[in-house]
């Protein structure tokens, strides 16, 4: 899985509502400011009676990247994109606290807790307790945060794996998480939310959110896959195209502009979290793009939709590139071949995604398209991996 045009958030702005979809999306009514994050550090004396003495000590300050590197959740930095994606964090807000009734005096549980700001939501909303279980080191953060805005009495962290721990209560009332990944099902934490669903929702119980879809389209994308897969070809006169084969095999995630999209966009997938199962996440779907003018197609773009059904009016977001920009972007896969398409033609295939055998947070896709147009005729099977 690669990225373009800076990693960082894009999201600075509220939330708009997707073209195609029948959800209502909340549009989040603040705009969070972009101030650049300021890392403490503090260096206690290495010798008694030195200067800087006493100084506390920052959790987490003795991670290396090393450590990073099998534990990239334990870093600020993914949590502070994350936080500042107001988008997601906002609308998560607004379910909490325009739907207390769903939290006063209920248990909650927060799966992948992370600084545990959905947890802070649900507190201040009236929920009886809160279990928030984060995995990484950022635990220890998230314990500090709660002790801090003095909710220790109503929020538990817990540190450990979901499948490992055990909760002091045997039933919990709501379960929310922020489980989505890039291609919503990249990383693979919905697992793990379905794990807890099993085993600890009471009866009548609510999966927050209850809902999410993926969605498909196809851009023209001339001037950057030149400049992304076409490079390899030839670089400084040298003929680098094994690592051609291996970039186009990459999904590529980044922020399409809504200008390039050519056809309609079509729903591949529904999940419905409360119901489903761990296999539902493996699946095979055909679909049909109808081109909306003459262009080229370069690429095809999934991304996702999300919706809280359970509210008083159902609320939701998109992620969609006709939407406000959040840090999942899009995901972009590359053609092998470039798609000459006339209005009203249409691309046909099928899509498989199954998580990756060997690590199964990783995810294979498997493309397969055809197009019999009056300047093109194309019918080609790709395979994609992200990792």
């Amino acid at each position: 899985m690669d990225q373009r045009k800076g990693s960082g958030s894009d999201a600075n702005g509220g939330l708009a509502e997707a073209t195609a979809s029948r959800l209502r999306f909340e549009d989040p009514d603040e705009v969070m400011e972009e101030n650049p994050a300021a890392a403490a550090a503090t260096v206690g004396a290495e010798e008694e009676g030195g200067e800087g003495g006493g100084g506390e000590e920052v959790i987490g300050s003795d991670k290396t990247s090393a450590d990073y590197y099998f534990d990239s959740y334990s870093h600020f930095g993914i949590h502070e994109e994350m936080l500042k994606d107001v988008v997601r964090t906002k609308s998560y807000q607004n379910v909490i606290t325009q739907n207390s009734f769903l939290f006063k005096d209920k248990i909650v549980l927060d799966v992948g807790a992370g600084t545990g700001i959905l947890s802070l939501f649900c507190a201040k909303a009236g929920a009886k307790h809160v279990y928030a279980i984060e995995c990484s080191q950022m635990a220890d953060m998230a314990k500090e945060i709660v002790r801090t805005n003095g909710y220790s009495n109503v929020i538990t962290v817990i540190k450990g794996k979901v499948e490992e721990i055990e909760l002091p209560v045997p039933k919990v009332d709501v379960i929310i998480s922020e489980w989505m990944g890039y291609f919503l099902l990249f990383e693979n934490m919905l697992n793990t939310v379905l794990y807890a669903r099993d085993k600890w929702l009471a009866d009548g119980g609510v999966v927050l959110p209850d809902k999410a879809s993926l969605h498909l389209t196809a851009i023209e994308d001339a001037e950057y896959k030149e400049d992304k897969i076409e490079f390899w070809n030839n670089v400084y006169g040298f003929d680098m195209r094994c690592i051609k084969k291996q970039a186009m095999m990459e999904p590529l995630v980044d922020t399409v502009d809504a200008n390039q999209i050519v056809t309609n966009c079509q729903l591949l997938k529904t999940m419905d979290i409360s119901k489903m199962t761990p296999g539902d996440a493996s699946f095979t779907v055909p679909f049909k793009l109808v081109a909306e003018r003459n262009d080229y197609i370069h690429a095809l773009v999934a991304y996702f939709n999300v919706s809280f059904t359970k509210c008083h009016k159902m609320m939701g977001f998109s992620t969609g590139p006709r939407s406000k920009a959040t840090h999942w972007k899009q995901t972009v896969l590359y053609l092998e071949d470039v798609l000459t398409i006339c209005e009203g033609e249409t691309i046909t295939g099928s899509m498989t995604v199954t998580p990756n055998k060997k690590n199964p947070r990783d995810i294979d896709i498997k493309l397969c398209y055809a197009l019999s147009g009056h300047r093109c005729q194309v019918s080609r099977t790709q395979h994609y991996k992200m990792r």
